[in-house]
């Protein structure tokens, strides 16, 4: 059962990675088009500076939730690969309970008004031509922090299964490619 959750799980998160991988081409041809009307045509556009910005939001606030899925986040390793599979199961599932649950959930609920006080005065930005509807990049911090939590969960569930002996961990190497 916990395997077919996790399953479930991780294709949900291949397809945000797909997503992601798609923002970081448009946001690369956005800045190209920017660079090039800039410094070739001397015309630049505000909304696309701003699209930038928001394409790189929105990447780096979901890449979070990915680089767990991909075992490939921060951690204190010249410790951690001391250790036997199953401690390192059991110090990935305290760590996810004790402290990214939490998190994850202090900002959902620390964001939300945040979000509802932009999308009730209907914000947009205060540069002249710059990108409306302001209040939908900022929903993207409770979002990608909902799928956070998910994938937190998620990461609790593989590691009951290292744990539990079921499934083998996923290793980075140092160049970051999974083995």
């Amino acid at each position: 059962m916990l395997i077919k959750i996790e399953k479930t799980f991780n294709k949900f998160m291949d397809f945000i990675g797909n997503i992601l991988t798609v923002m970081l081409l448009l946001m690369i041809l956005n800045v190209f088009y920017d660079v090039v009307m800039r410094y070739a045509f001397h015309n630049s556009s505000i909304a696309m500076q701003e699209l930038e910005w928001h394409f790189f939001a929105i990447i780096i606030l979901f890449g979070t939730s990915y680089s767990l899925k991909e075992n490939a986040h921060v951690r204190v390793d010249f410790l951690y690969d001391k250790f036997s599979e199953k401690t390192q199961a059991l110090i990935n599932i305290v760590g996810t309970l004790l402290f990214l649950l939490p998190f994850t959930l202090l900002i959902i609920y620390g964001s939300y008004s945040y979000v509802m006080d932009s999308y009730s005065v209907n914000e947009t930005s205060s540069d002249p031509g710059g990108l409306k509807y302001l209040w939908a990049i900022k929903a993207m911090i409770p979002v990608s922090f909902i799928v956070l939590f998910l994938e937190g969960i998620n990461y609790i569930i593989q590691n009951v299964n290292i744990y539990r002996q079921i499934e083998k961990p996923k290793k980075v190497d140092p160049q970051g490619a999974l083995s």
